[in-house]
């Protein structure tokens, strides 16, 4: 057990039947009254937001969350994972994975979030690199400044990108910082066509 003096951001809680993440949380002491600890919980099963206070000392249960690396293997009515170290197999119904699915490859390794033997979801790789599968051609003449079109990547997510990203190219993989020192010449010219970002460019 637990008391709200232990509460951390990130922190899993038992509550109510459900399991909550501990967005952010404040201790209050007021005038009058007994002191309290105002919370934001995030649902892990729903990834519903909530606030909620808690009378200070209150005990709860704390809840355990455990990640596994697994491979994604292929999807049906389910999405299908194996634990690279064990070799077991696990599904997710694809209606779970509405939104990861956009971005989930054959082979791509995940983590899968677990509560005891119950599936909360999955994280996907920071870095993802998904190939242009359907991209109209550039309209001639067209020099306005950041100017865009919509393409269809390998997974059937749409996505509006710069003119010049043309079908099996891939668009990005990388960080933030380090499209500002990319080697791509037509990518540089999209990305420093503004007079500040031209300066920041010749600081770098």
């Amino acid at each position: 057990m637990i008391t709200t003096a232990d509460f951390k951001t990130g922190m899993t809680i038992l509550y109510n039947n459900n399991i909550y993440q501990i967005m952010d949380f404040q201790h209050v002491k007021p005038g009058k009254g007994q002191a309290f600890v105002k919370t934001k919980l995030r649902n892990l099963r729903t990834g519903a937001t909530t606030d909620y206070s808690f009378n200070a000392g209150e005990k709860l249960e704390q809840a355990l969350i455990e990640k596994r690396k697994m491979q994604y293997l292929y999807s049906g009515d389910t999405y299908c994972f194996m634990d690279m170290e064990t070799y077991d197999q696990v599904e997710i119904p694809a209606e779970r994975l509405e939104w990861e699915s956009k971005f989930l490859l054959e082979g791509m390794t995940i983590e899968i979030v677990f509560y005891q033997s119950e599936i909360l979801g999955i994280n996907l790789p920071e870095k993802i690199a998904l190939e242009v599968t359907e991209a109209s051609p550039a309209v001639a003449g067209n020099t306005a400044t950041n100017a865009q079109k919509e393409v269809t990547l390998e997974t059937g997510l749409v996505v509006k990108v710069p003119m010049f990203i043309e079908q099996g190219e891939k668009g990005w993989e990388g960080t933030k910082d380090e499209i500002l020192t990319n080697g791509s010449a037509s990518l540089n010219d999209f990305i420093f066509s503004s007079e500040l970002l031209k300066k920041l460019r010749s600081d770098l």
